[in-house]
């Protein structure tokens, strides 16, 4: 008996219920009806002869074949997305200036630029990396065609990707560091800055003198005195240096906010070179940030 074909709108949906985190989500995002998507499902067992899901009490988590296809289907929806590329990229052509703040610089987002740069050869991206607020200032002046941003979810260009936990950083081995009497020393952004912000004010509540014992303007300088033990830090944790770690509750420390990762867009109608780019970095952001969160808006800038 031959082998079926697996439809690929099927996988496609398949990666989509597990990127965004549910039927639902997926639906909105690619434009089908739940009750569509759910069928996809079923046809895609019926092909296979083997359920991809199961009920783990309220929620609905894989099988062990379908942990097994969806595997496949990633490796097979890259190839077909590849090959589409491969010859409609040869065709798009153009330049776009994107910005990004440094804390995306050194982790995922290269990774993706460059295979946006293999799928479409003629496009020239050119990157700059600098604070948010003045990536925003850049587009608003025209001098850049796409930015990605955080904490700037209130502006009408603002499309939202995911709310990211802020964190309190600190070098690896940190202990308790809250204790009566004592003053916090941080590691800070000058002014203005919404994670400096942020943490001042989470530990201003929580009665926690603190001291501003190592103040900068570079991302890199801040990674250096955090590791140094000249004071801790307020940031997310992507690209968190290895020497470097997450604090919490259990070393004195308040709760923080999330902040929201957003894509801002030139206005006018954009060239064919910048949609692409767009879509790159946003389906890029969903996969490696994991599914979006409510969205929503915190004070400041940077």
């Amino acid at each position: 008996m031959p082998l079926p074909n697996l439809d690929m709108d099927a996988l496609r949906s398949l990666v989509a219920i597990l990127r965004l985190g549910g039927l639902a989500r997926a639906a909105e995002r690619i434009g089908r009806s739940p009750s569509a998507i759910s069928q996809q499902m079923r046809k895609l067992e019926a092909q296979l002869g083997e359920p991809l899901f199961r009920k783990q009490g309220r929620r609905v988590v894989l099988t062990e074949a379908g942990d097994r296809v969806q595997a496949y289907a990633r490796r097979i929806l890259e190839l077909n997305d590849e090959a589409v590329h491969a010859v409609r990229g040869a065709a798009i052509e153009g330049t776009v200036r994107f910005g990004l703040p440094g804390d995306f610089a050194e982790s995922w987002l290269p990774a993706a630029l460059g295979q946006f740069r293999q799928a479409y050869p003629a496009v020239r991206v050119d990157v700059l990396v600098e604070p948010n607020r003045r990536l925003l200032e850049r587009l608003d002046r025209g001098e850049l065609d796409l930015v990605l941003a955080m904490n700037q979810g209130a502006r009408a260009d603002a499309e939202h990707l995911a709310t990211l936990p802020m964190s309190w950083i600190g070098p690896k081995g940190t202990g308790k560091l809250v204790r009566p009497d004592s003053v916090l020393d941080l590691a800070l952004y000058r002014p203005p800055c919404f994670f400096r912000q942020a943490g001042t004010a989470a530990l201003d509540r929580a009665g926690i003198a603190w001291r501003p014992a190592f103040v900068t303007a570079s991302l890199h300088s801040l990674w250096a005195g955090v590791g140094a033990g000249l004071g801790i830090t307020v940031r997310t944790a992507a690209d968190l240096p290895p020497t470097l770690m997450r604090l919490g509750p259990q070393h004195g420390l308040p709760p923080l906010p999330g902040v929201e990762l957003c894509l801002h867009t030139a206005p006018g109608a954009p060239s064919a070179a910048l949609t692409r780019l767009r879509q790159a970095v946003m389906e890029q952001a969903q996969l490696h940030l994991g599914r979006t969160t409510r969205k929503g808006s915190g004070p400041g800038d940077r």
